[in-house]
């Protein structure tokens, strides 16, 4: 289901659709048994010229974003979620890194960062993670620590869900000279968030893939990573302090996640119509019922993603804002009931290896988990019933009710 997009804007979509169907679908299974970044899918894609989406165009990448056109990035990240979603995750923060250095870099970072995007494949990513309080078992503290310096900034410390660690050369790090706890677990002011890019070649940088053990989303290597004395001149300062939170830049990303919800939920269903088919299976009610249920999901989604995209692109912020945070909610659970309806259409058999709605079922499982859904929920009731709120859930109540 495409929405009336140009020509040009087609071919996109179908170009990166291509890539997933003939070569990134084979090697995902790979990926998640290893536990390994999708080298390989990046080299394709930069081969394609797809790596550079969100970079504008004056810079040699594809000019999408936001106030342009933000509905084809979000079709082209859920291409690949119907593949892999661990890919899907890693594009989307190299994706999301470059809306922000369009909006918020100056002249000089963006030529300098963008070409190394653009002309040598550089892969950015972008990590906020230091959950403050223990789960049992945990032994050490996570957290970061920022000095300022004359030239810069030192930082100390560790962050973990760092998707891509191993892979990107670049992070933004969402850090806090007022304490640890980055930008989603700090508590204090959101004035005080610092967006600091960090060449990951440093050695001062490095990564225990110890951490990384989960059920799904394996291929996202989202590993811990330790800063230690790790220099960051105060030419790689993105932005003013703050402005990822005051401006709610979550808010634009937040969209992207239904996205790949999306994309999951329809790799799901192709399986399943195509098991349904080979197993003679459609005179079944019950089965008529489960893909129908899944159909109207997958519109539904669909439809959500478009007004979203709609909203963003005709510079109505405010509504793009809190239709984005519904849309996360909604297509969360429309996704999930998906792949559970194909899960029950085709039977237990489908959750044996090869059969990839496994690893969706556990990859989608694991990454709603990004935003609690019931936080999101709340928030939206708040902001409805005007209450304090707070749309990037991030702790702070940037918009309190007057």
């Amino acid at each position: 289901m495409i929405f009336n997009l140009t020509l040009n804007k087609q071919t996109l979509i179908e170009r990166i659709s291509q890539l997933a169907r003939d070569k990134f679908a084979s090697r995902a299974a790979g990926y998640d048994r290893t536990a390994s970044f999708p080298t390989e899918d990046f080299e394709d894609l930069f081969n394609a010229g797809l790596n550079a989406p969100a970079v504008p165009t004056e810079y040699g990448g594809l000019g999408l974003g936001h106030g342009s056109d933000i509905f084809t990035l979000w079709m082209m990240t859920k291409e690949l979620a119907k593949v892999d979603l661990s890919l899907a995750r890693c594009w989307e923060g190299h994706a999301n890194a470059q809306v922000l250095l369009t909006a918020m870099a100056n002249e000089s970072q963006k030529k300098r960062w963008f070409e190394g995007i653009v002309q040598r494949g550089e892969k950015w990513a972008a990590w906020s993670g230091e959950p403050q309080s223990q789960i049992p078992g945990q032994k050490v503290c996570l957290g970061t620590t920022v000095q300022v310096v004359d030239d810069g900034y030192i930082l100390d410390g560790t962050k973990v869900f760092a998707t891509s660690a191993p892979a990107a050369q670049w992070a933004i790090l969402l850090v806090n000279p007022a304490g640890t706890g980055g930008a989603r677990h700090s508590n204090s002011s959101p004035t005080s968030v610092l967006m600091l890019a960090c060449n990951l070649s440093d050695p001062s940088v490095s990564f225990d893939d110890s951490w990384w053990q989960p059920i799904g989303m394996r291929g996202t290597v989202s590993y811990l990573v330790r800063f230690k004395q790790t220099f960051i001149p105060k030419e790689n300062l993105i932005g003013y302090p703050g402005q990822y939170i005051l401006e709610e830049w979550q808010t634009r990303f937040t969209p992207q996640y239904g996205a790949a919800f999306l994309g999951a939920a329809e790799g799901a269903y192709e399986y399943a119509l195509a098991y349904i088919k080979k197993q003679e299976k459609r005179h079944d009610p019950y089965v008529q019922h489960r893909i129908a249920k899944a159909v109207i999901n997958i519109d539904t989604m669909h439809l959500w993603l478009r007004q979203v995209a709609t909203l963003w692109e005709t510079g109505q912020d405010l509504g793009a804002k809190q239709a984005g945070n519904r849309a996360r909610y909604i297509t969360e659970q429309l996704a999930t009931e998906t792949v559970n309806d194909c899960i029950q259409a085709c039977g237990a058999r489908s959750l044996i290896q090869p059969s990839p709605i496994e690893r969706i079922l556990r990859d989608l499982s694991f990454y709603v988990l990004h935003d609690n859904s019931d936080r999101i929920l709340s928030s939206i009731g708040q902001e409805i019933l005007g209450q304090s709120y707070d749309r990037s859930y991030f702790g702070s109540s940037p918009n309190p009710t007057p």
